[in-house]
């Protein structure tokens, strides 16, 4: 299962997004779980539970499309209304279309209306579940909902799975058919996101690359409450910017605001070839740097990392940045690192030659021949260590997509992650690589056993 995951043909351009929301309780985890057609989304019957993993990629009559659950914030009473229509407007304004969930049993609450107003405004195409329909006299209450205005709703039950295939069949036809960018994406400008916790000057950064105030920047951690995408001249090309900062908090304490930003860097990640990592390098790196490295890796997208408020390192920051360094970003040292100031522009050039560089390794293709070349002289010399008895060995080798470089190993055994992550290295040795990451996926033969 894994396999086909990894080999699956490079999509032009993100696939469409379909974003459920609804409020807490109503099913939507359950019906997310029915729609991917396998539990990953967090069930729980408390209200409020999904908090982490939030997009999932899901496929319905050879269709691909991602489905973003949304969740995450903490259900007290007060202001609840707010606080689901504040997150409802942001998935909203990230896909496509929308799944709108509703508890058909309770029936239209004051949250749900607040939602209905939002997703009128959008103007995008919305589906209406009536979620929890397990019967006959279920479906009836179903139909009460006609009155949201939202056109029909489809009748479904996400616990048994009842009425599940016609309201994938809705999202599909509510969905673009193609990729929402797929035909400026041939050729069109390279799309790059900057990312980064909040405050640490991605939109100063952004200001100074477009040469005019465009984005609101305020010394306050989250201000940019829009994703902004910039067409932008840089070294004599056009490149297509996605800003992606922190989103200002609407509601006094509304506890989801880190999710709403996570989900934002996602988006943009997955929207993007390559994502600028800022940095603020007065600062220790930090756990929340280190989940967006892994969200960059994990998405497969180039990376360049951009230590910004250089001019106000001192010497003695300095050494213990680069012990930060050493010990923080051994995962990531194929990423090109660049020093800036973006208040005041300084170095601020050397992000075209990183971003090349990053989406040139991002891009590598090594023919099969050179590539099991070098697999056979690297075997020759460095076997793979004996493991109780067996000595696994790397038969043959192929490149099965780029962006990111993505290689099969056929091998006579499972080979140890040590050495998997050796083979890695001494790709990047041979063929560069530079700001990508690398997918190796071993596929040992099968013995038959007789």
């Amino acid at each position: 299962m894994n396999d086909q995951t990894t080999l699956e043909p490079d999509v032009t351009g993100p696939v469409p997004v379909l974003a459920v929301v609804g409020r807490p309780n109503v099913g939507k985890s359950t019906l997310v779980n029915r729609i991917i057609g396998r539990r990953e989304a967090v069930v729980e019957d408390v209200p409020g539970v999904t908090r982490d993993r939030v997009s999932y990629d899901a496929n319905w009559n050879g269709r691909a499309f991602t489905v973003v659950d949304t969740g995450g914030w903490d259900p007290d009473a007060r202001g609840l209304a707010e606080r689901i229509a504040a997150q409802a407007e942001i998935a909203v304004g990230l896909a496509d279309a929308v799944l709108f969930v509703v508890d058909a049993t309770v029936g239209v609450t004051d949250a749900d209306e607040a939602v209905v107003r939002i997703l009128r405004k959008s103007g995008k195409p919305v589906v209406l579940a009536a979620n929890k329909v397990d019967d006959m006299r279920t479906e009836a209450e179903a139909y009460g909902l006609w009155n949201l205005g939202l056109g029909e709703p489809v009748p479904v039950s996400a616990l048994h799975g009842r009425g599940s295939g016609d309201l994938l069949d809705a999202c599909l036809a509510a969905l673009p058919e193609t990729p929402p960018e797929s035909f400026e994406e041939q050729g069109g400008p390279r799309r790059i996101a900057i990312v980064g916790k909040p405050n640490v000057g991605k939109s100063s950064l952004l200001n100074k690359l477009a040469g005019e105030d465009r984005v609101v920047v305020d010394n306050v951690a989250g201000t940019t409450v829009d994703p902004v995408d910039e067409l932008v001249e840089l070294g004599g090309r056009t490149w297509k910017f996605i800003d992606t900062a922190g989103i200002r908090k609407r509601v006094k304490e509304a506890s989801g605001h880190e999710y709403y930003a996570s989900l934002r860097t996602s988006t943009a990640i997955d929207r993007a070839e390559v994502a600028v990592l800022v940095l603020d390098a007065q600062q220790s790196i930090s756990e929340q740097d280190m989940r967006i490295i892994q969200m960059i890796r994990d998405a497969g997208r180039a990376m360049v990392i951009a230590f910004n408020k250089w001019d106000l390192v001192d010497e003695e920051r300095r050494y213990y940045l680069e012990r930060e360094i050493e010990r923080e970003l051994v995962q990531v040292q194929w990423a090109p690192r660049i020093n800036v100031t973006a208040r005041t522009g300084w170095h601020v050039d050397r992000l075209v030659p990183a971003l090349d560089k990053a989406l040139e390794g991002w891009e590598t293709r090594v023919s099969t021949g050179s590539l099991n070349t070098f697999l056979g002289r690297l075997v020759s010399e460095h076997p793979h260590p004996v493991r109780s008895g067996k000595q696994p060995k790397i038969l043959f080798a192929t490149q099965a997509t780029t962006a990111p470089p993505t290689f099969i190993l056929f091998t006579s055994g499972k080979l140890d992650a040590a050495y998997e992550r050796f083979v890695e290295r001494r790709l990047r040795e041979e063929f560069g690589f530079v700001g990508t990451p690398i997918n190796i996926t071993v596929k040992p033969r099968e013995k038959r056993k007789r």
